[in-house]
């Protein structure tokens, strides 16, 4: 499958690089890139051959934002509607209202939140708007020197999007993500690393090399079904009103993993050798996704 404003590879490693492509724009965001990402992120998610997912930038920026050059609503709106909340409860999946009302950001980190897989952003330039709200749904950021990162929507007389009052504050804390939300200001990689918002900040070309790094990390002699449950476990399950929810589903976990690759890696160490694991992300335990349940 090809895309018109982004690039898929897939290395030898298992470590699929994401790259927004649309230099000349500085990859900032339009409904078409919009559309794109959420489809590479869930076929990500289910292509056995991808392991782990690096998100970065073509050229000198991450994504610079929305595109607001774009003819009419540069959001992609239909300013013909006038949507309730009642509409957003009852008819989310309708098509009136997922191609006309939904923040198309939004449901691009829904995918990410969604996805089985590591997601590691490379942020190798200037991130705002979206640019910096897709990222908080990725599991690790990492920032060159030269990023520039910045929750801009005061300035347009917007409200932040790509469900980012959900994840900001539960990285750099209330506070943190008011104060970048209400002053719109522009912040280097060094304060976003102050802030907690990203892990490292690394010379520009040092950025990828460390970020294959850490994807490698994470996916070597490890069990794929393993991983997207344990990603999945700490998202959703950090956001529960009692530990004990956790219980129910860590139990399940431990019960399905125990029984096929479990016994693998249990049999790798008492055997002093790399594990061998056949579990693949695409067929998972029955009682996954349990959240549908």
């Amino acid at each position: 499958m090809s895309y018109s404003t982004l690039d898929y590879r897939v290395d030898e490693d298992g470590i699929l690089t994401l790259t927004l492509n649309r230099p000349e724009q500085l990859n900032s965001f339009t409904p078409t890139m919009a559309a794109e990402l959420e489809q590479a992120f869930r076929r990500a998610s289910e292509e056995d051959a991808v392991k782990a997912i690096v998100v970065t930038g073509a050229g000198r920026a991450f994504c610079a934002g929305m595109d607001l050059s774009a003819p009419g609503n540069v959001f992609g709106l239909n300013e013909d509607l006038r949507p309730t909340n009642a509409d957003m409860r009852e008819r989310l999946e309708s098509p009136e209202i997922q191609n006309g009302i939904r923040d198309t950001g939004g449901k691009v980190t829904l995918a990410i939140y969604d996805c089985k897989k590591p997601i590691i952003a490379a942020i190798n330039g200037a991130a705002v708007g979206i640019g910096a709200t897709m990222t908080l749904a990725m599991d690790i950021r990492l920032a060159s020197e030269k990023a520039r990162i910045g929750f801009v929507f005061g300035k347009i007389g917007v409200v932040p999007e790509a469900c980012s009052s959900w994840f900001l504050p539960r990285i750099v804390g209330m506070q943190q993500a008011l104060e970048w939300v209400y002053s719109g200001d522009i912040i280097d990689a060094h304060a976003a690393h102050h802030g907690r918002l990203v892990k490292g900040v690394y010379p520009a070309d040092e950025l990828l090399p460390a970020a294959y790094a850490l994807a490698r990390k994470f996916i070597q002699h490890r069990s794929p079904v393993a991983i997207a449950i344990a990603r999945q476990m700490f998202y959703r399950n950090s956001a529960l009103p009692h530990p004990r929810e956790a219980h129910r589903v860590e139990s399940l976990g431990m019960f399905y993993t125990s029984l096929e690759d479990g016994k693998e890696g249990v049999a790798s160490f008492l055997e002093k050798r790399d594990p061998n694991y056949a579990g693949k992300a695409s067929q998972m335990p029955a009682f996954y996704p349990w959240w549908q349940d």
